[in-house]
């Protein structure tokens, strides 16, 4: 299975932002909802563990990985 690889850049002034809104901001799930089950059943992982915790912080430089497709979060 290929990986793709995409950035996600924080808000200016923002230290992290939550796995649910990491995978809602990349366009890898619909709504908040979606993100909140995806996540509850194990399908995310940051840094190369799964994180069954939507509102795990996800800081510069941390690694998502959801159905295929790998964000980078990157510091503004």
């Amino acid at each position: 299975m290929e990986i793709n690889m995409r950035e996600l850049r924080l808000r200016e002034g923002e230290d992290f932002i939550k796995l649910g809104q990491v995978l809602k901001a990349a366009g890898l799930v619909d709504s908040g909802v979606d993100a909140k089950y995806a996540i509850e059943d194990g399908k995310a992982s940051v840094n190369g563990e799964v994180c069954t915790m939507r509102g795990k912080k996800i800081h510069a430089g941390d690694v998502v990985v959801f159905g295929g497709e790998e964000v980078k979060v990157i510091g503004n």
